[in-house]
């Protein structure tokens, strides 16, 4: 997410190779998996529908304190992969807390066997879901005398605060390098430096010390938003950022390899257009920008959209046609964050369309659902 806020079915097609994914889901054998225990079967893993399968790669969102009835049918179904949560959403620890056991509790109903993806923005400073740590922001950190040890500061408190309310993602840290001083990312201090290397020592630092308490890290927003002017917010609308590739790679790029050293879960894609590296799509639709993520930078882990509800999309058509893109183009999952559960429900839907129709290929459609439900069997 790119705007701060404080506190704040029937099946057809190639059915064999399709469900290839889904002994995967078991939490058996899944490649890349080292010390991981096998966990339950889930039931009647060999009918999973195509909906059931779509549902692996959306995150949902809600209003309010209370998740709707609707929320807790979908988990139940095995037709959503997890939940995001924002300010509106939170009260207090406890009653997050309860809430979150109330979905595990769904969950546990359910025909997938590993848990839900319970996440929430915990990047510090003026950017915090949850009330207290990291108290710090990542320009605080970053120009603080130990920089590293502040960030391995960040990273633990971090950690230790979600997993107390029983969350185990977290959307953080930033990893964007800031242009000017005053620009998008740096105007809320989300950014540790104008200095590459510095933000690419606390992100490796944030990223190990998190998730050595068992909460995955998310490194966003690739390739990078700190060239973005004060007024370039894709939330509102379309932004193009035109740096050259020498800077791409010299500047934007430079935390990502430390990043993905540190074993880094998760990398968010910004909805800005790079043309250095696509002339027309945002990053997250561009299949050419998530090579660079996969090819040049070599992540093999979960790759997750910005909000698919932000005005940079506008021009993209409808929930629906905005998610299937965004699969297609290889994203694994697609951030349904506009407080309302049936726009997860339309992602989900759209998605099961094009996985049936032939529309997306099975066999990616499979790898991506496979890197999540194996991201998803390292979390408790």
């Amino acid at each position: 997410m790119t705007e701060p806020v404080t506190g704040d079915a029937g099946a057809s097609g190639p059915e064999p190779t399709r469900r290839q994914a889904l002994a995967s889901m078991a939490g058996i054998g899944m490649a890349g998996l080292v010390g991981v225990p096998a966990l339950p079967r889930p039931r009647s893993a060999a009918a999973l529908s195509d909906l059931q399968l779509a549902g692996q790669r959306v995150i949902s969102s809600y209003p309010g304190l209370t998740p709707p009835q609707s929320l807790f049918d979908d988990i139940t179904a095995g037709q959503t992969s997890g939940v995001i949560f924002f300010g509106e959403n939170i009260s207090s620890d406890a009653q997050i807390a309860g809430v979150v056991s109330q979905l595990r509790q769904a969950q546990a109903r359910s025909p997938i066997g590993v848990p839900l993806l319970l996440m929430t923005d915990q990047e510090g400073g003026l950017v915090r879901r949850l009330p207290g740590e990291p108290v710090l922001s990542e320009k605080q950190v970053g120009a603080s005398s130990d920089p590293v040890g502040a960030a391995t500061s960040a990273g633990t408190s971090a950690g230790q605060n979600l997993a107390g309310v029983g969350m185990n993602v977290n959307l953080a840290p930033v990893l964007d390098v800031y242009y000017k001083s005053g620009n998008f990312i740096d105007q809320y201090q989300r950014s540790y430096s104008h200095d590459p290397a510095v933000c690419a020592e606390c992100g490796q630092a944030f990223i190990t010390a998190q998730q050595a308490t068992g909460v995955a890290a998310t490194a966003k927003h690739f390739p990078g938003l700190g060239s973005a002017t004060r007024s370039q917010n894709t939330d509102l609308g379309p932004v193009t950022l035109n740096v050259t590739l020498s800077q791409l790679h010299s500047i934007d790029e430079v935390p990502y390899p430390s990043a993905i050293r540190a074993g880094v879960k998760l990398v968010m894609l910004s909805w800005a257009v790079y043309p250095a590296l696509d002339r027309r799509l945002p990053a997250g639709l561009s299949p050419t920008v998530i090579g660079e993520l996969r090819g040049r930078n070599a992540f093999t882990g979960v790759t997750i959209t910005d909000a698919l509800e932000a005005g940079a999309l506008n021009a993209f058509g409808t929930t629906g046609q905005k998610a299937v893109t965004a699969a297609g183009a290889g994203m694994d999952l697609l951030l349904c964050s506009a407080r309302d559960i049936t726009q997860a429900r339309s992602a989900t839907s759209a998605l099961a369309t094009a996985l049936g129709n032939g529309q997306l290929d099975p066999t990616a459609f499979n790898a991506a659902v496979n890197r999540v439900t194996a991201l998803r069997a390292t979390l408790s």
